[in-house]
């Protein structure tokens, strides 16, 4: 009996560690897992591919820059990425400004504000930027039936001193909740990652969501149509509420999700998943 207590024990550990023990996600093999540091890898991560070569990018609490944290913008969500391109997305706790970090090509930074619509909620979870870098994505926190677009800082609106405008929506024909990062796979895909403590829209807690568009963004409105994938990983040695962070789909097909650990098992066993198509 004590043997068979032994191999139990050890078939538990396992289960817990080993990244092909991870629950799978449709269409997604999980391939392994990196550990994501909660203060400064704790929000997002982007990949940005120049010609100099390629660059991993991650925000945390830590990575807010003082001279931001001290105009207020103390929060950074989900970074994007596209030609070089990588733009932060920073949010205030008052109903002030929304601000966008930019950084071009050839390493410069520029930062982009956006007065809020009348309707528009003051959180800014993430930035995903369009194949062709034209358009920027941002996201709002709680259940939404929409995705808000923008002309991309730096590219399509050029102006620092100017108000950076919204544009569109991505109309949703479900709504979602709580998305902490999405990244486009192609100009009319984009990989969400929710953080649905819930399970009510789709069935699980924690979906890996598809949203198929009816057409390349252009400036008007466009339909989504939300998949879920099925529940994110959530393996830890503590047990209780993981958060669901940030999303990242490389060039090379790699997807990259950040999925923070319950309690104080976040500060040693908090994973970065990676997935390839299956």
């Amino acid at each position: 009996m004590r043997r068979t207590g032994i191999v139990l024990a050890i078939a538990a550990l396992v289960a817990v560690f080993s990244p092909a023990a991870a629950q799978a996600v449709t269409g997604w093999t999980t391939v392994g897992s990196d550990n994501a540091r909660p203060l400064d890898e704790g929000q997002g991560l982007a990949t940005i591919e120049r010609p100099s070569g390629t660059t991993y990018r991650y925000t945390g609490i830590t990575t807010v820059p003082v001279d931001l944290s001290s105009q207020g913008w103390k929060h950074v969500g989900d970074p994007g990425s596209a030609q070089g391109w990588y733009v932060e997305p920073y949010q205030r706790d008052d109903r002030g400004e929304k601000l966008f970090r930019v950084e071009s090509p050839d390493g410069k930074w520029a930062n982009y504000k956006h007065a809020l619509e009348s309707w528009e909620a003051n959180n800014n979870s993430f930035a995903a930027v369009t194949p062709d870098a034209r358009w920027m994505v941002a996201g709002e926190w709680g259940t939404m039936d929409r995705l808000l677009v923008h002309p991309m800082p730096g590219v399509a609106h050029t102006n620092p001193s100017a108000n950076l405008p919204y544009s569109s929506a991505i109309r949703l024909d479900k709504p979602v909740r709580d998305i902490q990062g999405c990244d486009f796979v192609t100009a009319t895909r984009l990989l969400c990652a929710s953080d649905d403590p819930e399970g009510s829209l789709f069935g699980t807690t924690k979906p890996l969501l598809q949203v198929d568009l009816s057409g390349a963004l252009s400036g008007s409105d466009v339909t989504g149509r939300v998949t879920s994938l099925g529940q994110l990983p959530l393996k830890s040695t503590c047990s209780g509420n993981f958060e669901t962070e940030g999303i990242d789909v490389a060039a090379d097909g790699t997807l990259r999700v950040v999925v923070l650990s319950p309690s104080w098992c976040v500060a040693f066993d908090s994973k970065t998943w990676r997935f390839r198509k299956a």
